[in-house]
């Protein structure tokens, strides 16, 4: 697309766009809320910087790793090696961590009123956050849940007693061997239930919550609908954020909004269907629940 395709930018001051978009949420007949990894990091779980320094500077110093992202990816040179350092990213971004603010905040814009939401994040923000289990859809898995790597089954299990242990035991960069998870049923290794590719194990939790979330976008394609994206990106744009522009662009009576710091643009065709927020999730979200008081 070239720039005269795109709307760029908020079209007003913070406040007064901030106040259109409570004026937006209060009329609409529902609410889906789209959120990505920008909604943790506004929340405080940085992947990078002095967070990632804090946690895991022996891990750089010895691998050259920068960030957590691109640490995931990293190819350690034994399983001992490779699950103290998934112990440590799961324990501090799942299990040792603070429920986020702008969580919270969001669940205030959207209690008492109907709603969904569907997010990319694999942390349990939203859980914990006390949103309603019955209308979230974490499509890319969970930081507390391991599954076959091959896999011989679509079962998913809980790792909390687990990656404590490792994260207790571990030294010199490495968990005892005793400690490696095997899968129950084939005896091959465990792996992460995150979505990097076809071994993606999606379980009958995932499946009832993607039916639902089915039938939610199915039951109310029309109306007032304001499709709330927050702190989504670029990385997988065609889990939340093509989808709701499709949506918009085909309900004449719904709204668009996108909280987004550095990335707030949507497509001309939205023009006036649209609100763009272009700050930290956290400033906006703080603000939206302050204008919805």
């Amino acid at each position: 697309m070239t720039g005269d395709d795109w709307i760029t930018g908020p079209s007003g001051g913070f406040e007064a766009t901030i106040g259109r978009l409570a004026e937006r949420i209060a009329d609409a007949d529902a609410v889906l809320v789209g959120a990505g990894a920008g909604l943790s990091t506004a929340a405080g779980l940085s992947y990078s910087g002095e967070r990632f320094e804090r946690h895991f500077a022996d891990f750089a110093e010895r691998f050259g790793i920068t960030d957590m992202y691109s640490g995931g990816f990293h190819r350690f040179p034994d399983p001992e090696t490779y699950w103290a350092w998934w112990s440590r990213q799961i324990w501090i971004n799942r299990y040792d961590c603070p429920v986020g603010r702008p969580y919270l905040d969001l669940l205030e814009v959207v209690r008492g009123r109907d709603h969904f939401v569907l997010t990319t994040n694999v942390d349990h923000q939203f859980q914990r956050a006390g949103f309603d289990r019955e209308r979230l859809f974490y499509t890319q898995g969970d930081y507390g849940l391991w599954q076959c790597s091959l896999p011989c089954h679509q079962n998913t299990y809980d790792n909390y007693e687990t990656v404590a242990a490792m994260v207790e035991q571990q030294q010199d960069l490495r968990v005892p061997s005793g400690l490696l998870p095997y899968c129950p049923v084939c005896g091959r290794p465990m792996s992460m239930n995150l979505r990097a590719d076809d071994t993606f194990v999606q379980d009958a939790g995932w499946d009832a919550a993607a039916d639902r979330y089915a039938a939610y976008r199915r039951e109310r394609s029309g109306g007032r609908i304001v499709y709330l994206e927050v702190g989504v990106g670029q990385n997988t744009p065609g889990i939340i954020k093509y989808p709701f522009w499709q949506a918009v662009a085909t309900n004449p009576q719904a709204t668009y909004a996108q909280l987004n710091l550095g990335e707030a643009r949507v497509p001309a065709v939205l023009a006036g269907r649209s609100i763009t927020v272009d700050a930290d999730a956290g400033r906006a979200l703080a603000a939206l629940r302050e204008a919805l008081a």
